[in-house]
């Protein structure tokens, strides 16, 4: 194995999933501009937009997720198109 090519800043790191606010702790090195503290402990936070918890391949639940009317606007552009045939 190589030497000094990985990096040794290792810590610990909270990542936050922002759907469900489930938390965990990992070890990581990213940097993270925000921290949280947990049972007296300050740990830096990342938030992640979804993870093992909330992705509908793990959980088996299908959520739509409605951004700014997008699936409005489709449904009125092509949603009608079978009905008029």
């Amino acid at each position: 194995m190589k030497k000094e090519i990985h990096p040794n800043n290792y810590r610990p790191v909270v990542f936050k999933d922002m759907s469900n606010d489930e938390v965990f702790i990992s070890r990581s090195t990213i940097n993270a501009k925000e921290t949280i503290e947990i049972d007296g402990v300050t740990y830096p936070l990342v938030k992640l937009e979804i993870t093992n918890t909330s992705h509908p391949f793990y959980t088996g639940k299908q959520k739509l997720v409605d951004t700014a009317g997008r699936v409005d606007k489709f449904m009125s552009r092509y949603g009608n198109r079978n009905k008029n045939k």
